[in-house]
């Protein structure tokens, strides 16, 4: 099984679509009648998609987006105006993160875990089949 995408709601699609595409992701579907938008990441195979509603509401989930280089991505980032709640903090669980929201309030993290990513010290061990 494989996450193909994330679809999330968003108040202005021009706005988020530029917002997107600023922080590096390739915008591969526009649909302007069915106000949808869809991304390639730079690396791996989930995509991100949009989708207009001007009710959403942005709720508890958190999107994050690994790089290989936070600090000089988060400069690169703040260089073009994206705004961060936090400037890239090493975090007890051994990821450095930076937090921030898009223009609809959905929260965002940059962040960088390298192995620690999938094999912290406290994985739990995987049952054999």
């Amino acid at each position: 099984m494989d996450l193909n995408q994330i679809a999330i709601p968003v108040r202005d699609l021009d706005e988020s679509v530029a917002f997107y595409a600023a922080l590096g992701l390739t915008p591969i579907v526009r649909n302007a009648e069915a106000c949808y938008a869809r991304f390639e990441l730079p690396s791996g195979s989930t995509t991100l998609s949009l989708y207009e509603d001007s009710t959403a509401h942005p709720g508890d989930v958190v999107l994050y987006f690994e790089v290989d280089d936070l600090d000089r991505r988060y400069a690169e980032l703040c260089a073009v105006g994206i705004a961060f709640q936090t400037p890239p903090t090493d975090q007890s669980w051994r990821w450095r993160e930076a937090h921030f929201v898009d223009p609809t309030g959905n929260r965002l993290c940059l962040f960088h875990a390298g192995a620690d990513r999938r094999f912290p010290p406290w994985r739990l061990d995987t049952p054999a089949m």
